[in-house]
């Protein structure tokens, strides 16, 4: 699962009606357009229309998120990467692979933290050594396995 941010140059002008809708579903994200109508004060229809342009601009996914342990992912790991050269290019390559569903570009002691999530440590060290350590810039990595997840949400409303 992708979760591409077409929003990337800070906070947009999005209204406190557009953010009540937002937070409805994030508390439950098969909430129907009509009860979140009657909770904002929109018709069913204006509640679409609104969805659907904060879908389109990038504001907002409506996904199922499941636990990577469930569905056959054993291994989870954080990979903090150091880049010699232009960051953009080397963000883009790793984003491209499918086992990475987080990339961000970061301040400190790496240039881009990674999420991967693989089937087992083989397959993990398969991804380091031979998907993202071949991305042409890519200096240094530092892998930090998940052991044990214990918290992950979404639901951090639009405060």
């Amino acid at each position: 699962m992708a979760r591409d941010s077409k929003n990337t140059h800070g906070p947009s002008s999005i209204d406190a009606v557009s953010l009540a809708i937002i937070e409805q579903l994030q508390e439950d994200g098969r909430r129907p357009y009509g009860a979140i109508g009657k909770a904002v004060g929109l018709s069913e229809a204006a509640v679409r229309q609104r969805v659907q342009k904060l879908l389109d601009q990038g504001v907002m996914q409506i996904v199922a998120v499941t636990d990577p342990l469930t569905v056959g992912f054993m291994r989870q790991a954080m990979v903090g990467i150091t880049v010699d050269g232009d960051i953009d290019p080397v963000a883009d390559a790793l984003a491209a692979i499918d086992e990475v569903d987080y990339v961000v570009v970061s301040a400190g002691s790496f240039d881009l933290l990674v999420e991967v999530v693989c089937e087992d440590d083989e397959h993990l060290l398969e991804m380091l050594t031979k998907r993202i350590r071949t991305v042409p810039g890519v200096r240094s990595t530092e892998s930090f396995v998940y052991l044990k997840l214990r918290k992950q949400t979404y639901a951090w409303g639009t405060r």
